[in-house]
């Protein structure tokens, strides 16, 4: 989906990967394009994220070799195997046993029936541990009780900051920041260094691009995109309000191009001293703390800023889905739960590095020494964002349906998106937030209008 974040697509192209399925040599434990038929085989269809890349790595030479059930792995960019999954699991095709999907998708993917229902399997595989997967996760993963999908890997939002210009400055970050006080801080340090603005924030159309961290703002600050009769709130005083809070903010003390940034504009920004502050997804500081970034070790890592609610973080995950017409569900199980596992991760420790371990999932993860070492930067503050991240009570009313950063219908896409639009154009200067929220009012109204009458 082209307005996802990059931050949840990570951005690194893995072209290659993108012919795995026809490639029989390239996929770890490929057991041919019609393996999927075999009685210890699956197919598993895939974003082809760099997350991935190591899962099939280590797949044939450890779970196949384990369990002798062989794994036929398809890796696509995230536009495409959305589009693929969706079209496979919507027919009951069962050509995939087990794809990537979200937890944007996995409740309306229940919904459809197009999952096959993971509760009984978790249940008696003790080894699994689904105590241990971080309760944010497990309940963005489950529909009427039911468990749907189990994450790969995890993520939140938090504010990062550069410590020495903030010392250089004479400026503390409070430890839990309002959204005021980060517009203060940003006017203080606007200009702090030569060419350095105050903050990065999204200005990017998408629907998980500028929305994401907006949407926050709006949780925060008392709006809504629908209240709980699925009565359009876009244009109302707290949304308004937040709004113009966002739009002002990036327009006096953001970044050069707002505009046009998005999470990999404001990783650069970030990177090359441009910005002093930067309000996004927890992924990001894997790369600034990286041994080629200009500010490894200078970054301090804050809570997603509030303001009536006690935490802002979003969530996202990458989870496996099991397919509900798959004829290999015990096999398509086993390899869901190595591939979530502690043991999993702890195989990616010891072969691959512990920076590379795919966190966000597990409270252990944040309890094991080998990772917090090699993530001692950001672990403990990523942890705590994840912890905090309410899917459910995201702001100050109830909500007609789940999400943080989106509302987790099928129309928030196109909704969003066509938002998005609107929005960014007001921080380029070419509408006013009012005229832009009107304008998606509308949008928004038609969509409330169809689930009001169900």
């Amino acid at each position: 989906m082209t307005a996802r974040p990059r931050s949840l697509r990570r951005a690194t192209p893995l072209g290659a990967l993108a012919v795995c399925g026809a490639l029989l040599t390239a996929c770890a434990g490929a057991g041919g394009a019609g393996s999927g038929s075999g009685s210890h085989s699956i197919n598993v269809l895939m974003v082809n994220n760099p997350q991935m890349a190591d899962l099939q790595k280590l797949t044939a030479a450890n779970f196949t070799k384990e369990t002798g059930i062989k794994v036929s792995f398809t890796a696509l960019p995230e536009n495409d195997v959305r589009d693929k999954i969706t079209q496979d699991f919507s027919r009951q095709a069962g050509q995939y046993d087990v794809a990537t999907i979200s937890n944007y998708e996995t409740p309306i993917y229940a919904k459809n029936g197009w999952l096959a229902p993971l509760t009984s399997y978790a249940k008696k595989d003790t080894a699994f541990d689904q105590s241990d997967i971080l309760p944010a996760m497990r309940e963005s993963l489950t529909a009427d009780g039911q468990i749907y999908a189990e994450p790969f890997y995890g993520e939140s939002s938090f504010l990062m900051y550069r410590k020495d210009v903030f010392k250089a400055k004479g400026l503390t970050m409070p430890a839990n920041p309002t959204w005021q006080q980060v517009a203060d801080l940003a006017a203080k340090t606007d200009g702090a260094e030569p060419g350095m603005k105050g903050i990065c924030l999204r200005g990017l159309p998408g629907w998980g691009e500028v929305m994401a961290p907006l949407t926050t703002v709006v949780n925060t600050m008392g709006g809504t995109w629908f209240d709980k009769d699925w009565k359009a709130q876009v244009d109302s005083p707290a949304f308004t309000k937040a709004t113009r809070f966002y739009v002002d903010l990036v327009r006096t003390h953001g970044e050069a191009g707002a505009p046009q940034s998005g999470f990999a504009e404001c990783l650069n920004d970030m990177e090359q001293g441009k910005v002093a502050m930067w309000y996004d997804a927890t992924s990001a500081a894997g790369s600034l703390e990286s041994g080629g970034s200009p500010v490894a070790g200078k970054v301090g890592y804050a809570p997603a800023p509030v303001d009536k609610t006690k935490s802002s973080g979003w969530l996202y995950t990458w989870a496996w889905g099991l397919q509900k017409a798959s004829k290999h569900r015990d096999d398509a199980w086993k390899f869901i739960s190595w591939a979530s596992s502690k043991q999993y991760e702890e195989l990616v420790g010891k072969k691959l590095g512990w920076s590379r371990v795919p966190a966000g999932k597990r409270n252990s993860t944040y309890a094991n020494p080998r990772y917090i070492a090699a993530a001692s930067a950001f672990a403990d503050a990523t942890a705590q964002a994840l912890k905090s991240a309410d899917p459910q009570n995201p702001g100050v009313q109830p909500r007609p349906a789940p999400g943080i950063q989106f509302v987790d219908i099928p129309e928030f896409t196109n909704l969003g998106t066509q938002a998005s639009q609107q929005i960014s154009s007001a921080i380029a200067g070419k509408t006013s937030v009012e005229q832009a929220l009107r304008t998606s009012q509308a949008l928004a109204e038609k969509v409330a209008a169809t689930y009001a009458a169900k």
